[in-house]
């Protein structure tokens, strides 16, 4: 039986990545859970692919490599979908997030995926919307706590007013909550 979830983060230099992966690896810490979360990514520059990872666990995590199997891939950028094999090492019940405004079917079919769920989130139009500019991760943590449901969207919510209040004025905390509640509740699945 597997203990630890695993997801791999896709995106662009600038996109947020990285700060989602270690959100969500915050939020499961404030609920007692074992976690990691980091980046992979060289010298690249604003725009350049790069990789981020979450494990959460109940118990220890000895693992301290990438992420091979995920039980989720998050896409931040669907220009990626033409660029990296994001499918790679997905499981047959592996779960697919992408910040796309194409329905669920048409990303199957593009990266000919027969099995696992897919889920599609217009991320992009919801950071326009409510954050003024082009910053997906929020909205793509929500997406994904719908898809799979590692915990609670109170503790996430919780959790990114925590890792937020320190940094940002309320008006962007605020801003940040208001995009992954969006995305939580407008997220679409086949």
């Amino acid at each position: 039986m597997k203990t630890i979830t695993e997801v791999r983060w896709h995106g662009r230099a600038g996109q947020g990545a990285k700060t989602a992966a270690l959100l969500l690896a915050e939020a499961a810490l404030g609920e007692g859970k074992y976690i990691q979360g980091f980046p992979e990514y060289g010298p690249e520059r604003e725009g350049a692919p790069i990789k981020a990872y979450t494990r959460i666990s109940d118990t220890p995590i000895f693992i301290h490599s990438g992420v091979v199997n995920p039980d989720a891939v998050v896409v931040l950028d669907e220009t990626l979908l033409d660029a990296v094999d994001v499918a790679e090492g997905l499981p047959e019940q592996g779960v697919l997030v992408v910040n796309t405004n194409e329905e669920p079917e048409v990303v199957r079919k593009k990266l000919g995926m027969k099995n696992g769920k897919i889920y599609t989130i217009n991320a992009t139009s919801i950071s326009l919307e409510i954050l003024g500019r082009n910053l997906p991760n929020m909205p793509m943590v929500g997406a994904l706590i719908k898809a799979l449901p590692i915990f609670n969207l109170d503790i996430l919510l919780a959790g990114a007013k925590k890792k937020f209040e320190k940094k940002f004025s309320s008006k962007i905390v605020e801003g940040n909550i208001s995009a992954i509640r969006k995305a939580y509740k407008e997220v679409k699945s086949e």
